[in-house]
């Protein structure tokens, strides 16, 4: 009985999550043309820096993630790094986390020196 219930009842929610919101974006778009307001799509601000971002963040991450290795295996020296097993996912999540952030950070330091150089000519 449960084997047909659960993925019946899986297709039913998600039917009815998509008619539902398929429905209200209907209902605000109509509400919108009521107003007087062009219910088009908004365009969105280009983003110029958008995969200098990603890109500093994957490099960031990449390097996190082999410092994490080699720190776990040992390769600065056995007796600086002496982890044991459940140590060692704290250590790949805190370098992916460090190094991400300093790779968003040296992103952010970029734009800010080229906007400011644009805004200074």
């Amino acid at each position: 009985m449960q084997e047909v219930l659960v993925p019946m009842s899986i297709f039913l929610g998600t039917f009815a999550m998509v008619f539902g919101i398929r429905y209200l974006s209907n209902k605000e778009k109509m509400a919108m043309i009521e107003r007087g307001i062009h219910p088009g799509v908004s365009r969105s601000a280009p983003k110029p820096y958008l995969s200098l971002k990603f890109g500093l963040l994957m490099v960031g991450l990449g390097i996190g993630l082999l410092v994490a290795l080699f720190t776990v295996k040992g390769v600065f020296g056995p007796e600086i790094t002496r982890v044991e097993e459940g140590q060692a996912a704290a250590i790949y999540f805190g370098f992916i986390g460090i190094f991400g952030g300093l790779g968003l950070i040296t992103s952010f330091i970029i734009e800010k020196k080229a906007i400011d150089s644009d805004s200074s000519k």
